[in-house]
């Protein structure tokens, strides 16, 4: 029996196993050990090697397209956040990753909260082999439209990542940027450099949305981060739009306030 430890001391040495094997090994110790607390510590355990098993087999099917594409083949990931916001830019981000060694946590930045899309980001960009970014002002937006604008932004996140991609894949339905281009539907859950793409852009963004908030204080840019909260529309009918607004996103609003 491997009572001869205290449970705390027992739960401690759990504590420390984070594979399959570990946990095999101290189950073998420990399965006939009478004591309630080392029983449930082992119930711990097991889940907690089956989430990690889980996560393992969820990020390996995030890597499945980019190791299609061969181990040598660069593969870039796009993805973009702001398209439906009513101020603020578009914000377009190109991430290449390594094949190996997986990077664990990725998902659709919309998946994730603040905290861990932040230590993600981190991660990334340590990770990664290239990273562009692209931003297009509101003006620029409601001059040229956002389908215009952004297949200028994902070219341009591309080029700025400064390599020559083997595979271009995009979250989405098709931008014609590149002959290499795939395109995605819900890409940024399903493709590791996309989800990667997806949380650089949504990070970035969300700076420049809480730098904003600053100079146009009232309108609450960092937390609606620039789409159409109830407290978002109401600064506007009450102060008017800034410079930092896209004015054809806000017609409703801005004509309503006419009347």
């Amino acid at each position: 029996m491997g009572n001869t430890k205290s449970v705390r001391e027992v739960i401690a040495e759990m504590g420390l196993a984070h594979s399959e094997e570990e946990a095999r090994v101290l189950h073998e110790r420990y399965d006939d050990d009478p004591r309630q607390g080392v029983k449930a510590a082992l119930g711990r355990l097991d889940r907690h090697i089956e989430a990690v098993q889980a996560e393992q087999a969820r990020t390996a099917r995030l890597y499945e397209a980019i190791d299609a594409a061969g181990q040598d083949a660069i593969v870039v990931g796009i993805d973009e956040v702001g398209r439906g916001s009513i101020a603020g830019p578009l914000t377009v981000a190109a991430v290449v990753l390594p094949h190996r060694p997986y990077l664990y946590g990725l998902d659709d930045s919309k998946k994730l909260t603040p905290q861990r899309r932040e230590e993600l980001a981190v991660a990334i960009r340590s990770h990664a082999e290239a990273i562009g970014i692209a931003h297009v002002p509101p003006a620029e937006i409601d001059r040229h439209g956002m389908s215009a604008c952004l297949r200028v932004a994902m070219r341009h996140a591309l080029e700025n990542t400064g390599i020559a991609p083997d595979l271009v894949l995009i979250d989405g339905n098709p931008i014609h940027i590149s002959e290499r281009e795939r395109c995605i539907v819900g890409g940024d859950g399903k493709v590791a450099c996309i989800a990667a793409a997806s949380i650089v852009a949504k990070v970035t963004r969300d700076h420049l949305m809480v730098e904003a908030d600053a100079r146009y204080p009232g309108y609450g840019f960092a937390s609606s981060k620039g789409y159409a909260s109830p407290e978002h529309i109401a600064a506007i009918r009450e102060k008017g739009l800034t410079d930092f607004h896209r004015a054809t996103f806000c017609t409703n609003f801005t004509q309503e306030t006419l009347f």
